[in-house]
């Protein structure tokens, strides 16, 4: 987690997009994710996993666990996350585990989704914490954020 002393400050949308932009200048798909509670951002992150040579360490993962060492808890169910593209399976379920109570992201991920594209995770019988979810927000940005991110390297 990068240290802020203003984050509290900060809109949540405004600090996720900051976070996928420092995220697209390392290289890494530009990815970022922040978490608030009670109106006060106590987590962000982009994401990792060419840095920290580890799959899991996508922009969620890296907040959610931010998140617990900083409330304390492995639950954040007073919690809500925003994050600049879809989760993907793999963020879904630590979503749930996490027990997050709203998540909010802005561009929907057809190929690697799994909120409202692919497996649907919260619609699975087996999924056991469905946050609230809204899409769609800053969708636009988001999208051309990616777009740009991949054309320069093709």
């Amino acid at each position: 987690m990068k240290s802020n002393p203003d984050s509290a400050a900060l809109d949540p949308w405004d600090a996720a997009f900051a976070e996928a932009r420092l995220a697209g200048a390392a290289e890494e798909t530009p990815v970022g994710a922040v978490i608030v509670r009670q109106g006060e951002i106590i987590a962000r992150a982009g994401n990792r996993a060419i840095a920290d040579r580890d799959p899991t360490a996508h922009a969620e993962v890296l907040a959610i666990r931010a998140a617990c060492a900083a409330t304390g808890s492995e639950r954040l169910p007073d919690c809500d996350l925003y994050v600049t593209l879809e989760p993907c399976p793999l963020c879904a379920a630590a979503i749930s585990f996490a027990r997050i109570r709203r998540l909010y992201f802005a561009a929907s991920d057809p190929k690697g989704g799994a909120v409202e594209n692919g497996v649907r995770f919260y619609n699975s019988p087996t999924c056991h914490h469905a946050p609230e979810v809204y899409g769609g927000i800053r969708a636009t940005e988001a999208g051309q954020l990616l777009k740009d991110f991949f054309a320069a390297r093709r």
